[in-house]
């Protein structure tokens, strides 16, 4: 898919009785291969009847280690996310989600790509050993938007603990707590993102 930044991908994957809305998973800064979680929620989620969307970035796509810096992975981002909406007929509800620095890319696009609702996994609250340099504001402004929003964040995160996400002002009704770090266990990522769906858009 054209971008300002380049070519991206996005990957899909469907199951049997896909229609009841579209999740699309945006990636971290680091390598060049799937997180565990984000492949955990590919192989579940289409079983639950939602189509995935993996969204490789344009560096990603060159094949280049290094992430672009922020402003322009948002920038290849949004286009991708309107073209999926309204080009490519996916089903809504459409849920931009989002791992570490995909999850910052989510919630400063939030507004930008008409998302129906956000999922931040393992939000960068700040890097380790830095607790004075807070991304909280791009959390914030995606919560004051008014959508369904839900933070995932492991117990041990060393980019923020899910007790440094609270002290921040993130409401607790917003937050799961997984077990592990800034990787957390793939099997509680699942739970946590289909109780989500499930309470925010109940199958029909």
């Amino acid at each position: 898919m054209a971008t300002p930044e380049g070519p991206a991908r996005v990957r899909v994957r469907t199951g049997p009785t896909a229609g009841r809305g579209t999740l699309l998973l945006s990636h971290g800064a680091g390598g060049l291969g799937d997180s565990a979680d984000l492949a955990a929620l590919a192989r579940s989620l289409p079983r639950a009847g939602w189509v995935v969307g993996l969204v490789d970035q344009p560096w990603r796509v060159a094949g280049r280690r290094v992430a672009s810096p922020p402003p322009r992975l948002d920038v290849a981002y949004v286009p991708v996310v309107r073209a999926l909406r309204d080009e490519y007929g996916l089903p809504s509800p459409v849920v931009s989600a989002g791992r570490s620095a995909g999850a910052r890319v989510v919630c400063r696009t939030a507004g930008a790509v008409g998302a129906d609702a956000i999922l931040a996994l393992s939000f960068p609250l700040h890097p380790p050993g830095r607790p004075e340099r807070s991304r909280y504001g791009e959390l914030a402004g995606a919560v004051g938007l008014g959508l369904p929003v839900g933070v995932v964040q492991g117990e041990r995160d060393a980019f923020g603990t899910p007790d440094e996400l609270l002290a921040a002002g993130l409401e607790p009704s917003l937050l799961m707590v997984v077990r592990g770090a800034h990787s957390p266990n793939p099997s509680d990522v699942v739970s946590a993102v289909r109780e989500f769906l499930d309470g925010r858009f109940p199958e029909s």
